[in-house]
């Protein structure tokens, strides 16, 4: 009997790194759950599953996702942009909305960003990680859409 797979997408456009590399161990250490982390070339955030918005956070930086089987995917855009309190964020969701993979979630002004002295680097999270039996990334550069994980279910 074959393992079922969830494919998670990639959310931006950029370069994926490991999880480990991330700068921020609130990330790094994977206390939150595992995944990989993006270097954005846009500020463009599409959805990477089908499923519902969660939540979103006050500041515009983070959005938390309920995929369709049960996989909670958390993107944060950037390192400390809370601090930004909203200004390079434009939020296109909302909590209970339904989502698809490529709807654009939020838009955020790179340079606004890397101008207050923050990083851009974005990671994108399987928050209840112990539910599954584990996931593996693709590492590299991808465009929206393309595989970012797969959840071994």
């Amino acid at each position: 009997m074959r393992s079922k797979i969830i494919e998670v997408k990639s959310p931006l456009d950029g370069t994926v790194i490991s999880l480990s590399k991330v700068k921020d161990k609130t990330f790094s250490s994977g206390v939150l759950g595992k995944g990989a982390a993006i270097f954005p070339i846009n500020g463009k955030v599409v959805s990477p599953i089908n499923g519902v918005v969660d939540s979103v956070a006050d500041a515009g930086h983070a959005v938390n996702l309920i995929g369709d089987q049960g996989e909670e995917i958390l993107i944060h855009f950037g390192i400390d942009t809370v601090t930004l309190k909203g200004k390079p964020f434009i939020v296109k969701v909302k909590a209970g909305d339904r989502v698809m993979v490529g709807d654009v979630l939020l838009e955020a002004d790179q340079k606004m960003i890397t101008d207050a002295g923050l990083e851009t680097v974005s990671p994108v999270l399987l928050l209840n990680s112990t539910d599954f039996k584990g996931i593996k990334t693709v590492l590299g550069k991808v465009k929206t859409g393309d595989l970012l994980f797969t959840i071994k279910v």
